[in-house]
């Protein structure tokens, strides 16, 4: 008997399955050196970042109140501003989530009389309120114009319709890297590319600005390398490595991080309040360890689809295909597949591990979500997560890994409990 296997079996995997996750990696051994070659140039850019803005043991020091002079937040913003390219960055655990983050920056930036121009579809469920809700604080609400353009047939950005929508009122043209829950690719760097080589040539005092959420150190480059002026994301996805405890990131052009520094806090007032209560080592570490951690999640997204696709079920992005972000889709077709294949994430994490998810309403979103995240970290998506909208075709969205070991774990059980062979 396989020794390996042994070491599944215990923990409820059959040997059908340990076989078909065996000739999954099989089939799956370039994308994972492509991943590795990201990883090695990603994380020597990350170190470069850390001695470029000298980072020292003053920066674990604990700093309260206004925060005021807190030279381990600025350490950190410094950090950051350099590893994904920025000429600034803000890097506060005062941002409860990424959506809190993409909501100041929008608020900040875009006035009365504005145009905003989102280029990559409707957003994720739980930033449609901010832009066109009911509430006085939605953008619309304020005055703000926004129109919104899809990908083109293939899921490409449509550059033709971005040259077409965009005025000379457009304050910002805004994308989405990660598909959020859609069936749509996310976008690579090249694509980012063609989005701005559209926005220069019709309106270059356009802001473009990127929802980065789920697509740190994914490729080679970060969008503020291939023209985007603004990224923003959360730091208990990517970049939090499952070490920082909380908080979010806006990274890209000084004067534009100067202007929602004072939409975060006051006018006047901007960055230089805010404490960093004594968390920059946990932010420090999680973003030095990004990288890496990065990688294996890349790696159980990529096996995922290989054994899924094997199986005989629909994935998005096939296991081969370029990956934008660490989001992977399942297409089950079935309400009680996406709720065993949930359950079964849970089983295998390392957290909370006897818990049994249940969908549930959810703010900011329109149906029933069933999640999945025996996380260290609440909510974290960097972690090894599974999560879905209970609405067809009933697709089931698994990110995250902070082990390789405990992805493949996932993946196997999830196969497992939804019934190898039901597919085939």
């Amino acid at each position: 008997m396989n020794e390996r296997y042994t070491w599944y079996e215990r923990r409820g995997i059959s040997r059908p399955v340990f076989d078909c996750s065996e000739k999954a990696l099989e089939k799956v051994q370039d994308a994972f050196l492509d991943v590795d070659r990201v990883r090695e140039k990603r994380q020597l850019e990350v170190l470069d970042a850390f001695a470029a803005s000298y980072v020292s043991e003053s920066a674990f020091i604990h700093k309260t109140g206004y925060g005021y002079d807190d030279a381990g937040r600025e350490q950190t913003e410094a950090v950051f501003a350099r590893a994904l390219g920025a000429e600034d960055a803000l890097v506060r655990t005062q941002f409860a989530s990424g959506t809190h983050v993409l909501a100041t920056c929008l608020r900040a930036l875009l006035s009365p009389g504005d145009e905003l121009l989102i280029v990559t579809g409707t957003p994720y469920d739980s930033l449609r309120m901010t832009l066109d809700g009911p509430s006085r604080q939605s953008l619309s609400a304020r005055g703000v114009k926004i129109k919104i353009i899809d990908l083109d047939d293939h899921g490409d950005p449509d550059s033709e319709g971005i040259k077409g929508a965009i005025t000379d009122k457009t304050r910002m043209v805004y994308a989405q890297k990660s598909r959020g829950y859609s069936d749509r690719r996310s976008l690579l760097a090249s694509d980012i590319r063609k989005i701005g080589e559209a926005i220069n040539e019709k309106n270059k005092d356009a802001i473009f600005f990127v929802d980065h959420c789920y697509s740190e150190f994914v490729e080679m480059t970060e969008p503020l390398e291939e023209g985007a002026d603004l990224i923003a994301g959360s730091l208990i996805k990517n970049p939090g490595s499952g070490i920082a405890p909380g908080g979010g990131y806006v990274a890209g052009k000084h004067k534009l991080i100067e202007e929602i520094s004072e939409g975060m806090t006051a006018v006047g007032v901007g960055r230089h309040v805010g404490p960093s209560f004594g968390m920059t080592r946990l932010l420090l570490q999680g973003l030095y360890f990004a990288p890496t951690v990065v990688a294996s999640a890349m790696k159980g997204a990529i096996h995922l689809a290989s054994l899924f696709q094997l199986a005989g079920y629909e994935v998005l992005p096939a296991p081969l295909d370029p990956r934008g972000d660490i989001v992977q889709l399942v297409r089950l077709e079935s309400p009680e597949k996406l709720e065993i294949f949930c359950q079964a994430i849970q089983a295998a994490s390392p957290v909370d591990a006897f818990v049994t998810p249940i969908p549930a309403p959810m703010p900011g979103y329109e149906c029933d979500v069933i999640m999945a995240s025996g996380s260290f970290i609440q909510g974290s998506t960097i972690e090894l997560s599974a999560d879905g909208p209970l609405r067809p075709p009933y697709d089931v969205f698994v990110q995250g890994g902070l082990t390789f070991e405990n992805a493949r774990l996932g993946a196997m059980l999830a196969l497992e409990r939804i019934g190898f062979g039901d597919r085939r």
